[in-house]
């Protein structure tokens, strides 16, 4: 009896994991908060802890939480307004009778995946808010995942979680999706969120690893499911395919102790061809955004099928263009290492050097990094080194330093 206890308690947390980010959209277009909506459902979660033991796991568990979850929201409503006007405001459905199964119309569940998103993502919140915000409703990460994800404490993250469903209740954001010109806005928010996230997996800013693969996966998964709800917005597939592209090379970023392993290394029978695919198919669907130029270029690296066959030229032309959208030192930075490969590293170092008195990468250890390549290839030894020092003082990603070091100590002879 124990075992089946313990595997039915598997089944309920397997399925709200799963379902969680549907079950708590639906609940919010009822209460309009998302933090009372995510402890609406989490009260479903411990209602089928206790039943299903008992009862066995119901044909369809999905559907049961977020009837269980909707029901107990109607009844929330029921006891904090008039009866009438919470019917009007609600909907016809929500009469005496119990809530359905599931929507009569599936697209109803979208639509409030689509209105959690944009309220995950308010710009009301501070990015590191929304960021943890976004993983906790729609990523069905807990406090503890989030903590480890981002190297903080789990004290840390929940106060992070419980100050930005206070904020957004504060500020009455609508749960809803917005449109017109307020649309293009709140949409970079939820890219951006997005972006991030999958970013800080990919090359962590601190700690002992260099990519964190489920934190990639998490943001994959968020921008997929945004391009299945916004399938005509460009730029949504133009995120979806920069990260298939970037996803595609996370096996090869590191060796069997975990050290990085630099793009020209890195074995490319090994990249993922799916998702190579999935990004080329994502690509035809973008636009010339920002997120759609970052895939263009990740996609000219994955139509080399050696390091030596990289369309340098195109993807400097590439960065020119990114940085007219966005002006930003990184992104000129980023220009600079493709002109060194196209036109040798005399150009680059011009490009990197006009960078210096940037307050933005004072602190930025890719520009000294940049920099000493540049001089290494120039023959000028000594100054490499000591920009490969600095470059590892201001890292905080033990592997980055240690990679950084060890190109400082090669250099010591010069």
């Amino acid at each position: 009896m124990a075992v089946t206890a313990a595997s039915t308690a598997q089944a309920v947390e397997a399925v709200f994991r799963i379902e969680s980010a549907r079950i708590i959209a639906g609940v919010a277009r009822i209460v309009r908060d998302v933090g009372i909506a995510e402890e609406l459902a989490q009260d479903a979660l411990v209602a089928a802890l206790e039943q299903w033991p008992r009862t066995g796991v119901p044909d369809r568990p999905g559907a049961w939480l977020m009837a269980t979850a909707k029901h107990r929201a109607i009844d929330l409503v029921r006891r904090k307004e008039t009866y009438a006007r919470k019917l009007a405001e609600v909907g016809r459905s929500l009469e005496d009778a119990p809530p359905p199964a599931e929507p009569a119309d599936p697209q109803d569940i979208d639509d409030d995946l689509l209105r959690l998103i944009f309220t995950a993502c308010h710009p009301v919140l501070a990015t590191e808010a929304r960021i943890a915000l976004t993983l906790r409703l729609m990523g069905g990460l807990t406090t503890q995942e989030i903590a480890r994800a981002y190297l903080t404490t789990e004290p840390t993250v929940a106060q992070r979680i419980v100050r930005a469903k206070r904020a957004l209740a504060k500020a009455g954001v609508p749960f809803e999706v917005p449109y017109g010109a307020d649309r293009e806005e709140r949409l970079a928010s939820v890219l951006e969120v997005i972006y991030l996230v999958f970013n800080e997996g990919y090359s962590a800013t601190a700690g002992a690893d260099l990519v964190r693969p489920a934190l990639c996966e998490d943001a994959l998964r968020l921008a997929r499911v945004l391009a299945g709800l916004m399938p005509k917005e460009p730029e949504v597939h133009g995120l979806v395919a920069l990260l298939e592209f970037q996803a595609s090379r996370i096996a090869t970023r590191t060796g069997p102790d975990g050290e990085p392993v630099l793009l020209a290394d890195q074995n490319r029978a090994k990249w993922n061809r799916m998702l190579i695919r999935r990004g080329v198919q994502a690509m035809h669907r973008a636009g010339t955004g920002p997120y759609s130029l970052q895939a263009a270029i990740a996609g000219c690296h994955a139509d080399a099928l050696r390091y030596e066959d990289t369309d340098w030229r195109t993807i400097a032309a590439l960065y020119a263009r990114l940085v007219e959208l966005i002006p930003s030192p990184v992104i000129e930075l980023n220009r600079a290492v493709a002109v060194s490969m196209a036109e040798g590293p005399r150009a680059a170092l011009v490009l990197v050097d006009a960078l210096a008195a940037e307050p933005a990468l004072r602190a930025y250890h890719l520009l000294p990094s940049v920099r000493g390549d540049l001089l290494e290839r120039l023959g000028r030894r000594a100054e490499a080194r000591a920009e490969f020092e600095r470059a590892a003082s201001l890292t905080r990603n033990a592997r980055e330093q240690a990679l950084l070091r060890q190109r400082a100590a090669r250099l010591l002879d010069g």
